[in-house]
């Protein structure tokens, strides 16, 4: 029997009759996706469920889908699919994150245009049968500096077409190696000079608890008077009120947003400002990256359900149903060992290098790599997923490096991931146990057998009598409960390492009293998807 698709969402035709070509069952309801309970009512028909954005893909949705097996989404964002509960019950959840980039960067800088010549408030003022040519002087971007917060793949368009109108481009990301930056044309800074250089100013980062506010009210004071701001990344990335303050002082000249801090944005404190340009969301609206990500989505999801391919999954890696069973418990290690190389750097990382040993250097390395990778980037670009993560790391200029080799230790099999940046080098090496948990087995080159928890708070320091009591008395004292804790050290009086596992993500306050302590060289609070 073929497999059923349904798509809930608007679609092209031709997305459509990909489905019917390749041999796949399609419905085509594009205005079920409003509908919750009918779509409810008819999901469990279904093996696969193909949207955009006005589908919902809820846990209750999710319970009555007992027949689905991979939900595709046309385009990157997947804030409208419950990621945790879909691979609960084993639903591939795909999206086709490199589709509308090119249009999202030329959206941002059609907005640099705007501001910059006041096209909207001219062409309104023409409209109206005003003839008003000196009322709109603008100012010209030939010779401006643009300064680009973010690089990633959006932001390194934008810095390519920046280049292109000659104007002068200041690039802020941890993430920029200084080669990826002269291969862009692009000056690497730290954001207090971006903000004290830059002309223009676009923001291309995903909305994190780092990114949250980037543009705030002390960093929008730091900015040079006059300067115009574009946003057509994510909302909250800027403090609206902030802004609407600097505009009215005119220290801000204009600001040209595609998205806000609560969206739909039926009303904004900067609705109606004479000097900003509003869209809604319109980063990724053009017919191209439309059909795109459509043609896209059809083609991954008919390759899935056909032959069990599986591209561009946010929640799986690219591996048959063979490996899988086997691969398992090492793909979960992977993520965690990058992960916790992610959340220790907060530098340009130049390369990453993984070695395989035992058996694990036999299984399917390009997966476990993506993995591996993925775990590194994702904690400061959560866009990033299994498929994508080789290209960012492409693109930011991290060299990879695999090696295999035979069985030389205790352990049957183990990972070790070793990060390099300019400033030093970190390692962290684990296994699968045959319970087939992840565990570290070496951090620093300290042996340790520390089981992956989903808070934990890692600290660094000499070998001396009392830092388990500071410890657990700073913990007692802040109302923090451990769960339990693993030492080790590279020998008596020298490096020493203790993991606390928490019951709860622990409040920055203690992490500062802890470092105040003095007793410390590092102390990084860590958390890990241990679903």
């Amino acid at each position: 029997m073929a497999p059923r698709v349904l798509v809930s969402d608007e679609l092209s035709e031709t997305a459509v009759q990909i489905f019917r070509d390749r041999g796949v069952d399609v419905d085509y309801m594009p205005k079920l996706g409003k509908d919750k309970e009918k779509l409810a009512e008819l999901i469990g028909q279904y093996d696969g469920l193909a949207i955009r954005s006005a589908t919902k893909v809820t846990e209750k949705l999710l319970e009555a889908a007992t027949n689905l097996k991979v939900v595709g989404r046309a385009g990157i964002g997947v804030d409208n699919v419950d990621i945790p509960a879909a691979s609960k019950k084993g639903v591939i959840v795909m999206n086709t994150p490199f589709g509308n980039s090119i249009t999202t960067a030329e959206h941002a800088i059609a907005m640099m245009f705007a501001i910059a010549r006041q096209i909207p408030e001219a062409n309104a003022s023409t409209h109206a049968g005003k003839w008003e040519k000196s009322k709109f002087m603008g100012v010209e971007l030939f010779n401006k500096t643009l300064g680009v917060i973010g690089a990633g793949n959006i932001g390194g368009i934008v810095c390519d077409r920046a280049v292109g109108l000659k104007m002068k481009v200041v690039a802020y990301d941890p993430f920029l190696s200084e080669e990826r930056a002269k291969q862009l044309g692009v000056t690497k800074v730290e954001l207090d000079e971006l903000l004290s250089r830059a002309d223009f100013i676009t923001l291309h980062v995903p909305l994190t608890d780092k990114t949250r506010n980037i543009l705030s009210r002390e960093n929008l004071a730091k900015t040079k008077k006059g300067v115009r701001i574009i946003n057509c990344a994510r909302g909250g990335l800027i403090d609206e009120v902030a802004l609407k303050d600097a505009l009215d002082a005119g220290h801000v000249a204009a600001a040209a947003l595609d998205v806000f801090e609560v969206e739909p944005a039926t009303e904004n404190v900067l609705f109606n400002h004479p000097n900003v340009v509003c869209t809604p969301h319109l980063g990724a609206a053009t017919t191209e990256a439309q059909e795109n990500v459509a043609l896209q989505v059809a083609e991954q999801m008919s390759d899935y359900l056909l032959t069990g391919a599986v591209q561009n999954a946010l929640n799986m890696p690219n591996v048959t149903a063979e490996e899988a069973a086997v691969m398992g418990p090492w793909v979960k290690l992977a993520l965690h060992l990058g992960a916790f190389i992610g959340q220790m750097t907060d530098e340009p990382i130049k390369a990453i290098n993984i070695l395989y040993d035992g058996g694990v250097a036999e299984m399917n390395l390009a997966a476990l790599n993506q993995s591996v990778i993925a775990g590194v980037l994702k904690t400061q670009n959560p866009d990033v997923n299994l498929v994508s993560a080789p290209i960012v790391a492409k693109e930011r200029g991290i060299q990879i490096s695999t090696t295999r080799q035979e069985k030389t230790g205790v352990f049957d099999a183990y990972i070790k991931v070793t990060m390099v940046t300019d400033k030093r080098e970190r390692s962290v090496a684990g296994t699968c146990f045959s319970d087939g948990k992840p565990r570290f087995i070496q951090i620093k080159g300290i042996n340790i057998d520390a089981e992956i928890g989903r808070h934990m708070l890692y600290t660094t320091n000499e070998d001396v009598p009392g830092i388990i009591g500071l410890l657990g008395m700073t913990m007692g004292k802040n109302n923090v409960n451990i769960a339990n804790f693993t030492l080790g050290r590279s020998g008596v009086g020298q490096d020493a390492i203790a993991i606390l596992y928490l019951d709860q993500p622990i409040d920055p306050k203690v992490v500062h009293t802890l470092e105040s302590t003095g007793m410390f060289q590092q102390v990084k609070p860590l958390e890990f998807d241990v679903a």
